[in-house]
């Protein structure tokens, strides 16, 4: 009895445009690189290009379409669309409603159009070659989106815009600059297979490689590495918890190009709204993480009864912590209700107010002070535990 699962039919489109250009890229341009030469001109105008697409996709196609981390003016979002068109992803709306499927269905093989449980291969470049059943259109999730006229623009008039921003505008380039082929071959060929798959690499390498510090429920990862060539994308396991923030290298030392675009953008009136997970939000989810590895490690070992009742009272304190952070968000929107509700015409009751709101900062401050401390000890903690568990 033959029990091979049946593959799909292939995707023709799909096929020649992720199979033969990168096949025509490893071909052609080396090629014309040896009878002819590039000069630096056209690899800085693929650099460039390189960088407005993948910019497009991750700042517009991702971070605003797909997750409304921000608002963005409509000059933005223009620059979004063609540039977005000129990655050859598909457009705004089939992007995005993949992806918000991808979130919120991450791993299951059934739902989760590019699932890592179903390999490395399918997840970078194997759901586009297929018609997988988790491919068939839904937009029922991008409403939102089908009210913004540059989404229904873009998606209108796709071909036609990814072909002007491919091909015609590589070929105007290499006419003025004199090398037609060799512009065509860097600026359009060689720049849109690497746009290709370095986007590719967030759905494939970034959920098997890297670390995960803010949870384990799902296989994304944090890599610093892949986030450098993805324009500030690798760090997917802080994106896929708090998937609405507009950062995903949240430390100042992070590489995250996008996260930079999106601030100038909004010194620049471009950008407004931009969505910020609150620190202590941060550190509540590094230490769920830290104290469900401490438990799983006690279970293993053979740990005193001292180290459990020593974590045992972290979590007590880390409980308590929680609950003292959410009276304060109780407190601070009470305070906020009062000030809308226009009873603050007087400058003493307006004083008083200002005051309380400083004193419910400076609480919060301790409280996001006291959970980086706890996670310290956490640390020295898990250190006694595989000391213990080493031999004597």
């Amino acid at each position: 009895m033959n029990t091979t699962e049946q593959k799909p039919p292939l995707n023709p489109i799909n096929a020649a445009i992720f199979l033969g250009l990168p096949i025509a890229a490893l071909v052609l341009v080396p090629a014309w690189g040896v009878y002819h030469g590039y000069d630096a001109f056209q690899w800085l105008w693929a650099l460039a290009f390189l960088y407005f697409n993948g910019l497009s996709i991750t700042g517009g196609y991702h971070r605003l379409w797909s997750h409304k981390a921000y608002e963005a003016h409509p000059a933005l979002k223009w620059f979004y669309a063609l540039w977005g068109a000129g990655a050859l992803q598909n457009s705004i709306l089939i992007w995005s409603s993949d992806h918000r499927r991808h979130h919120r269905y991450v791993d299951d093989n059934d739902r989760d159009p590019y699932s890592a449980g179903r390999g490395l291969w399918f997840s970078h470049i194997g759901w586009m070659l297929r018609y997988y059943n988790t491919n068939e259109p839904d937009f029922s999730n991008v409403k939102d989106l089908q009210r913004d006229s540059v989404v229904i623009f873009q998606d209108k008039h796709y071909v036609a815009l990814t072909l002007l921003m491919n091909i015609a505008l590589p070929l105007m380039l290499g006419i003025w600059h004199g090398d037609i082929i060799g512009t065509l071959l860097l600026v359009g060929l060689l720049r849109l297979v690497v746009n290709h798959h370095v986007t590719f690499f967030i759905n494939s390498l970034a959920h098997y490689w890297g670390t995960r510090p803010y949870t384990e429920s799902n296989s994304a990862r944090d890599n610093g590495f892949l986030a450098f060539l993805t324009y500030g994308e690798g760090y997917h396991n802080y994106h896929h918890i708090f998937q609405t923030d507009y950062r995903n290298g949240i430390r100042w030392w992070q590489w995250d190009p996008t996260k930079w675009l999106i601030s100038a953008c909004s010194q620049l009136g471009l950008a407004k709204n931009l969505v910020r997970v609150p620190d202590f939000k941060i550190q509540r989810a590094i230490l769920d993480t830290q104290f469900q590895r401490a438990r799983d490690q006690l279970e293993l070992s053979r740990s005193p009864d001292s180290l459990r009742a020593t974590l045992e009272r972290e979590y007590q304190l880390f409980t308590e912590s929680i609950n003292q952070w959410t009276g304060l968000q109780t407190e601070r929107y009470e305070s906020k209700k009062a000030e809308i509700g226009g009873a603050l015409s007087e400058k003493k009751q307006k004083l008083q107010l200002r005051w309380e709101s400083a004193a419910l900062r400076t609480k919060f401050k301790e409280l996001e002070y006291s959970l980086k401390m706890q996670r310290k000890r956490l640390n020295l903690l898990m250190e006694q535990m595989q000391l213990q568990a080493q031999p004597a």
